[in-house]
């Protein structure tokens, strides 16, 4: 460990395991101030070299992730979008420039440190969204209430054009509040990353493994009791993010969609319990009505807005058992499904009339949505949104009490509550 001539910096040099054919390999850094600072870093570099990782190559953070994940071929569709996701928006931007020698522990806690600096960009921007949103009808009554004055009606009608032009520009670059949950997962695939690196002598240390993040508060599922349901239609505010139909709310749901062609469908929903990329993706030949069961060997996932067939999990394939209703409502199903195909347009695309295609038939009959457009929910008036996008259920295997009861003995309401506010609907969606 010498000073570099004519430099007045210090540089250090050591030689490592002899590589492929007895090939000498070292280690050569220099500019350093003092000899202390050349000293441990020195020990740093051979502790990691030790340790089994690469330090002569200059392999970037940012390549060694893209490089990981062309790797993983056997990845599901849906966890591939999520780490091409955490890669794009936090972790590239954010570490790529890294060198794959240098990352630290102190670089990933900075990663999280700049989500929580965001998050708080973020909610100021949203705090002036509201005020912006706020201003526009006020600045617009104005200038419809200056009729007649025209020196006052060219300035009001310039404070609305000024208004409208804000609030389209404060619209620029909105983004979603990084929660809690999406830093465990975004750590979880740098984990899998640095996991891997290890494995393959690439680095030394899996730093995800060092980083604390907030912890994760699971919303917990409520029951719409009336009490719940007056006090939603008061003040307009859930009382959960997970509100769970009654019994009864589940007889009001079934009742509105009696005529729907796909009433089978919904009625296996909420007795059956299984997941919704399941039953939209299940095939009549997988439903054996003189059994009487149906099988789960399919599901749909939705990525980015599109739709995808795909195998589920291997835990995931099996035989669920049909009840009395279900089975007949999926009998005339089948039969209205035979009729549709056969004298619509779906034939062109290799549906055959025997009711062979799947049960997602629907226009607008999705994993998120339902034959009519709406997401999850009943359009009856009686029956108060849920939190979730299966009729009746706060968990995908949740199975309803209520098939004891006949659908004519159960009742809603006498009033209808409104909607239940941030529930997405066909109109809304359409329109925004």
């Amino acid at each position: 460990m010498t000073p570099q001539k004519g430099h007045g910096t210090w540089y250090f040099y050591f030689e490592l395991e002899a590589g492929e054919g007895g090939k000498r390999r070292h280690v050569r850094r220099g500019g350093f101030a003092t000899k202390n600072d050349a000293k441990a870093k020195a020990e740093e570099i051979y502790r990691d070299a030790v340790g089994g990782a690469d330090v002569l190559r200059d392999a970037t953070v940012g390549e060694d992730l893209h490089t990981w994940l062309k790797r993983k071929r056997g990845l599901a569709r849906t966890t591939r979008h999520g780490h091409e996701e955490h890669i794009a928006l936090y972790l590239e931007p954010h570490l790529g420039h890294i060198k794959r020698r240098d990352l630290k522990l102190r670089h990933v806690e900075a990663l999280y440190d700049a989500i929580e600096r965001e998050n708080s960009e973020r909610l100021l921007h949203y705090a002036k969204m509201v005020e912006l949103q706020e201003a526009r009808p006020v600045a617009h009554t104005a200038w419809v209430r200056s009729a007649g004055k025209k020196e006052e009606r060219r300035r009001t009608r310039r404070a609305c054009l000024c208004a409208n032009a804000a609030l389209r520009e404060g619209r620029k670059g909105k983004r979603k509040i990084t929660s809690a949950a999406t830093m465990h997962r975004i750590n979880a695939t740098l984990s899998s990353f640095l996991g891997s690196g290890i494995k393959r002598g690439e680095y030394a240390t899996n730093w995800a493994a060092m980083v604390e993040l907030p912890a994760v508060k699971r919303p917990k599922a409520l029951v719409w009791t009336p009490e719940r349901v007056e006090e939603w239609k008061r003040t307009g505010q859930k009382p959960s993010p997970v509100m769970v139909w009654t019994p009864e709310q589940t007889g009001q749901f079934l009742d509105s969609i009696c005529d729907d062609r796909l009433y089978g469908m919904w009625h296996g929903f909420i007795f059956r319990g299984p997941r919704r990329g399941e039953m939209a993706a299940l095939p009549w030949p997988e439903i054996s009505l003189s059994g009487p069961w149906f099988r789960i060997s399919a599901q749909t996932v939705e990525i980015a807005y599109r739709q995808y067939d795909e195998a589920p999990k291997q835990d995931s394939v099996r035989t669920v058992t049909l009840d009395a209703l279900t089975r007949g409502h999926c009998r005339t199903g089948g039969s209205l499904a035979a009729k549709s195909v056969s004298s619509g347009p779906e034939r062109k695309h290799g549906l055959r009339a025997t009711g062979s295609g799947p049960m997602k038939t629907a226009n607008h009959c999705t994993p998120t949505g339902s034959a009519d457009g709406s997401t999850g929910s009943c359009n009856c008036p009686g029956s108060p949104r849920s939190g979730c996008t299966t009729p009746g259920t706060c968990r995908r295997r949740w199975r309803s009490s209520a098939g004891r009861t006949s659908r004519s003995s159960r009742s809603g309401w006498d009033t209808a509550p409104a909607r239940s506010p941030r529930t997405p609907t066909r109109a809304s969606c359409l329109s925004s």
